[in-house]
């Protein structure tokens, strides 16, 4: 189902000239690939967690590098997220991935909190400037970018409304101001036992990417989700043949809430597939436009594997 504004019917009259502008940026017919073909990652500490760094590596000079931040699903622990943060990072970005652990629901474990948008902020910061730092002057630490699967998209979707609060938060932390978009994976935000998903009265443009046979976040309850998303612009992207657990390394990480819902489409694939549309909304609410050109209608035409819903 395409929803599609005036705006975005006339960015698809542009959208041919927009990727033949960005002509290193995509392979013919699809999918499209990454700015930079080597990525690199490096293990470092954001407020005490653990944490590991995926970053394109290029000799050539380019604009600071914006930061994103993924929130980890409930007990995934980061290495799981690797192939996607590397996709994700080919893009042109810093993509950082900790572990936060904390005692929730009386069970100690690794539950991601908003307040970890903030951390990131002041690392990116004290990052950019570190003698000896394989990122010194290439960071832009005015600009975050967030991404959650699961449990941490639902702390980023409190966090996109601007808030955060428990249980995706101790403390009630407002996100802060250099928050400028995020992408959510297999994320919702229905109210257990009762069908009903408040507005989400959010302050930065959200996507939310869904698989199309999830197992624990119902593709229903993401897709009401997006209905709740008050401001545009916002994306719904459908995966076709993915669970759960298609943005991760590989089915069912261990310590984590299995999905027995079988994923059809191939892992690598699906990590692929959701990699791109992140990375391409998030460079699309940056003023690209070849990430504008993807979201706005060329992407849906190319990849066979989703399905796009979207407002502007």
């Amino acid at each position: 189902m395409h929803v599609r504004t005036a705006m975005r019917r006339g960015l698809v009259t542009l959208a041919a000239a927009a990727l033949a502008a960005g002509a290193g940026l995509l392979a013919a017919p699809a999918p499209a690939s990454a700015a930079y073909s080597t990525v690199a990652s490096f293990a470092t500490s954001v407020n005490g967690d653990a944490a590991d760094v995926h970053h394109p590596v290029t000799t050539s000079p380019h604009d600071p590098w914006p930061v994103v931040l993924l929130l980890q699903g409930a007990n995934v622990d980061k290495a799981n997220y690797a192939r996607y943060a590397a996709k994700v990072a080919g893009y042109g970005f810093v993509v950082v991935v900790p572990n936060h652990f904390q005692v929730l629901f009386g069970q100690p474990g690794l539950y991601a909190t908003g307040a970890q948008a903030g951390w990131t902020v002041t690392w990116a910061q004290t990052e950019n400037v570190r003698a000896g730092s394989p990122l010194l002057g290439a960071i832009d630490p005015g600009t975050l970018l967030l991404l959650g699967h699961s449990f941490g998209g639902a702390a980023g979707l409190t966090l996109a409304s601007g808030l955060c609060t428990p249980p995706f938060c101790t403390l009630p932390t407002p996100a802060p101001p250099q928050l400028k978009a995020a992408v959510f994976y297999g994320t919702n935000n229905t109210v257990p036992g009762t069908g009903i998903n408040p507005p989400v009265v959010n302050t930065v443009p959200i996507a939310l990417i869904q698989g199309g046979v999830d197992g624990i976040g119902s593709p229903v309850a993401g897709h009401a989700t997006y209905a709740a998303i008050v401001s545009p612009p916002k994306l719904f992207v459908s995966v076709t043949g993915a669970n759960h657990y298609g943005i991760t390394d590989g089915q069912n990480p261990a310590g984590a809430r299995p999905d027995l819902s079988p994923q059809t489409l191939g892992q690598t694939v699906g990590v692929e597939t959701v990699a791109r549309w992140t990375a391409y909304w998030l460079r699309a609410q940056l003023g690209d436009p070849v990430g504008q050109a993807w979201i706005h209608g060329i992407g849906d035409t190319l990849d066979a594997n989703v399905t796009t819903e979207s407002a502007y």
